[in-house]
């Protein structure tokens, strides 16, 4: 006999270059210094956070993080799920025939009692990545976590588990998945700061034939909806 697990869902992770994190530090804390120089991003994020503030992409540690590592790992998980399609299924995501676009990025600052709620993104993918976690988030609690949640509620009697995923943030390390994902974030006690940086980016197909210009690029393909920025 074997064991066949269903209906996976995907999810990139990996690391940070020591050097691109430092940078990003060193950045993030000028933002945080300077408030009034980056827009506030919490008037529009289901987030309860300290403060949640609006990066530019063009800034040089930005621009390297988001097309040497986020287009990156969304590019790898298009071809880790597409791929194993048959080629008559892969609609337009055979490579040559979409771009992958950065919407934006922001800053969260979570302090002690700070949580973000279960929600999702607009978009084709977000992500995170974790730049400073206090030492008490340690695995020894859901302190601080991140959890992932899945289509249904847990029900242990009825052998329903396996519906949340936690994950221990560590500096340096950053996560990708579909923008529909629902997820959330754990409030932690005591001191000290947890900072990530999350994203929203769109994959959209290449088409030959220019779009009018009435027409916003910038949509989920999943629902049309209108320009994606992150709840």
């Amino acid at each position: 006999m074997d064991v066949i697990d269903l209906f996976p869902r995907s999810i990139v992770q990996g690391e940070l270059e020591l050097k691109i994190r430092n940078q990003l530090l060193l950045h993030c804390e000028e933002v945080l210094h300077n408030p009034e120089a980056n827009p506030d991003a919490s008037t529009r994020l289901a987030g309860q956070l300290n403060q949640q503030r609006e990066l530019n992409p063009t800034q040089p540690t930005v621009r390297e993080l988001c097309e040497s590592v986020l287009l990156e790992g969304c590019e790898r998980w298009i071809r880790h799920v597409i791929d194993k399609q048959p080629p008559q299924g892969r609609g337009p995501w055979v490579p040559g025939r979409y771009q992958l676009r950065l919407i934006d990025i922001w800053l969260n600052c979570q302090m002690e009692g700070d949580y973000n709620p279960m929600h999702t993104h607009g978009g084709s993918f977000s992500g995170v990545v974790f730049l400073k976690v206090p030492p008490q988030i340690n695995g020894s609690s859901f302190d601080g976590q991140l959890c992932f949640h899945g289509p249904e509620d847990y029900h242990l009697q009825s052998f329903r588990t396996g519906m949340t995923r936690y994950v221990l943030p560590k500096p340096g390390d950053f996560y990708i998945f579909p923008a529909w994902q629902p997820h959330s974030v754990m409030p932690f006690r005591g001191s000290g700061e947890r900072w990530s940086l999350a994203f929203n980016v769109v994959a959209q197909p290449v088409s030959s034939h220019p779009q009018p210009p009435d027409q916003n690029p910038n949509i989920s393909l999943s629902s049309q909806r209108p320009r994606a920025r992150g709840f």
